[in-house]
């Protein structure tokens, strides 16, 4: 099921009366656990505020009373693991809203000026005070994954979907609406550029003031200061108490999910031909964020298919107007689209007697083999992260909207490296970053224990693999900063293709959820800054020149200009001084 809006009408099944009506005003010194006394109402008892129960542990955040399993419209600290039974949730005698689990407190919200009191409306919206009576902070100014009858969505806010139906923590969509006028729907850390989105208002250009409204008929528009611009649902449906109407972003489209791999990395170390125990699996109409690191010419899908079963590095590939594109694992923002002839050609492991496999590594994990396969079922999707079907929209209860789906960007293939003319040379194969789980690195570091310095993007920290006992380097981006995928998505594509005995090289990467992590082999001389600019192993004059000899083949002057293209962007730390190489070599 594709992830888009869903315009959801929720019952309340409950009665609401006058006399259940309850005091909102919430004073200092009020409490709440999730065991007895749990929630604050909204006069109506139609919205709570307080703690609700997730998988292994309770959020704390709004919900409506009376559904199932306490639906949430607004969670705090998404990106925070759940709290335990024993948690205590604390508007303090100080002014500060926070749990204490223990002797740790954990601040829920952080408004600029001290709390004197709070209140739950009947909106939904929670709202904190001041001393004054004035409104410090509001739910409805910082929405989660939920749009509540009216509430907005203005220029540079988003919506992010939750991880699933029974884990509110932060998803793998956000729906941005943006200061050209246009609502893009994106997956989390990606640019806000045409190549990511899986759904636009196609509304850009229409200024930089508009919203995304919901009213309480169901209607949801988008509407800037002078007038309404576009309706994205037809409203007029009835108002009624016992009636919500919201919009939220489904947590759903991870068809990842149970998809794994059946042969493991140690398979490319084998001498043999163990294309045998491989089979290609075809999923039509179907293409994915470009992550090819070698082209072929070819005739047919089955020429395709054998150049990626020849090549223990390639884990998939696409077939397109006699063009294979061989792929690496994690394929990423995959899309189905009728319009789209790209053939997605996927690697699966055949089952064979196990006298017929060669030795290979099998890890145990709590006492159980961990298998790592490729399940090819019923529903082949599976195997992309994140697959959307631009064909249908869902429609849930009494409300719908059916969106036009974004038009797939022209093929912008990385892959090729040009020469001069019509001249191409292929990337390297011999090499293939590996895909590394965050606890392996996190291991690694001991905990991101030593750092080796900050740049621009996140921090470098030493650590050695539990496997050879090699020492590494482990670049940490910073989740928060959305120019830091582009940095991880350029790193894995140009990095981790280029082999020179001066450069550092890519070992590894790790995409879990928000974090991203790549993995280098260690400098142990330190990089080309260290030697150019630290007095005691400066090169001699006679040794910079030759660094600069232009008696190069074709190949390597183009990689000496890339070389002074890092100089002059001032990224000199990607090159590195190996400790066999030769001075003259500088």
């Amino acid at each position: 099921m594709a992830v888009l809006l869903w315009l959801l009408i929720l019952s309340a099944f409950h009665a609401v009366t006058l006399a259940q009506q309850r005091q909102f005003n919430i004073t200092l010194g009020s409490s709440l656990t999730p065991t007895t006394n749990s929630s604050w109402f909204s006069p109506s008892r139609r919205f709570a505020f307080g703690f609700y129960e997730q998988t292994n542990g309770y959020a704390v955040g709004i919900y409506i009373v009376g559904m199932p399993n306490k639906t949430a419209v607004w969670t705090a600290n998404r990106n925070s693991p759940v709290v335990p039974s024993n948690t205590v949730l604390l508007l303090t005698n100080d002014g500060r809203l926070i749990v204490k689990v223990g002797n740790q407190e954990i601040s829920v919200i952080n408004p600029s000026r001290a709390i004197a009191s709070a209140s739950l409306m009947d909106t939904g919206n929670f709202a904190l005070y001041d001393s004054d009576r004035n409104v410090i902070w509001q739910s409805f100014d910082n929405p989660t994954n939920t749009l509540l009858p009216g509430q907005h969505i203005s220029v540079g806010q988003e919506l992010f979907s939750s991880a699933s139906e029974t884990d509110d923590s932060l998803g793998i969509f956000r729906l941005k609406m943006q200061d050209d006028g246009n609502l893009v729907q994106y997956p989390v850390n990606t640019a806000d550029s045409a190549p990511y989105a899986y759904y636009a208002s196609y509304t850009a250009g229409l200024g930089n003031n508009v919203s995304l409204n919901l009213d309480d008929d169901g209607l949801l528009y988008l509407f800037n200061s002078t007038n309404g611009l576009k309706n994205l649902t037809k409203g007029g449906y009835r108002r009624e108490r016992t009636i919500i109407y919201m919009m939220k972003i489904d947590a759903d489209g991870n068809w990842s999910a149970g998809c794994e791999r059946n042969f493991t990395t140690e398979t490319c170390q084998l001498k043999e031909n163990t294309s045998k125990y491989y089979d290609m699996r075809t999923v039509e109409n179907t293409g994915w964020e470009d992550s090819t690191y070698v082209v072929l010419a070819v005739t047919t899908k089955e020429d395709c298919e054998q150049a990626c079963l020849q090549d223990c590095n390639c884990e998939a590939a696409s077939f397109k107007d006699k063009v294979c594109r061989k792929q690496r694992l994690p394929l990423r923002d995959g899309r189905r689209d009728q319009r789209n002839s790209n053939l997605a050609l996927v690697k699966v492991g055949i089952n064979v007697p196990n006298k017929e496999l060669p030795d290979q590594k099998i890890e145990e994990i709590k006492g159980k083999k961990l298998r790592i396969d490729i399940l090819f079922a019923s529903i082949t999707l599976t195997v992309f992260a994140l697959l959307v079907d631009l064909e249908k929209v869902q429609k849930v209860g009494e409300v719908g909207a059916r969106l036009p789906s974004v038009p797939e960007s022209s093929d912008n293939s990385m892959a090729s490296l040009k020469i001069q003319e019509s001249r191409s040379v292929q990337l390297s194969e011999d090499v293939a970053p590996r895909a590394f789980s965050y606890a392996e690195l996190e291991q690694a570091t001991s905990g991101f224990k030593e750092a080796l310095g900050r740049g621009a993007f996140g921090t470098v920290f030493k650590g050695i693999l539990a496997e050879g006992q090699k020492v590494v380097a482990v670049k940490r981006l910073d989740k928060e900063l959305v120019e830091g995928e582009t940095e991880f998505q350029t790193e894995i594509k140009i990095i981790g293709r280029t082999h020179h005995r001066n450069l550092v090289r890519l070992l590894g990467y790790c995409l879990d959820r928000s974090r991203r992590l790549l993995a280098y082999e260690y400098m142990t001389n330190g990089s080309l800054v260290d030697i150019l600019f630290t007095p005691e192993k400066q090169p001699t004059w006679e040794e910079r020149r030759k660094c600069v000899d232009m008696s190069l083949d074709e190949n390597e002057a183009i990689l000496e200009y890339w070389v002074y293209n890092c100089f002059d962007a001032g990224e000199l730390d990607k090159l590195v001084r190996d400790e066999e190489v030769d001075r003259r070599q500088f």
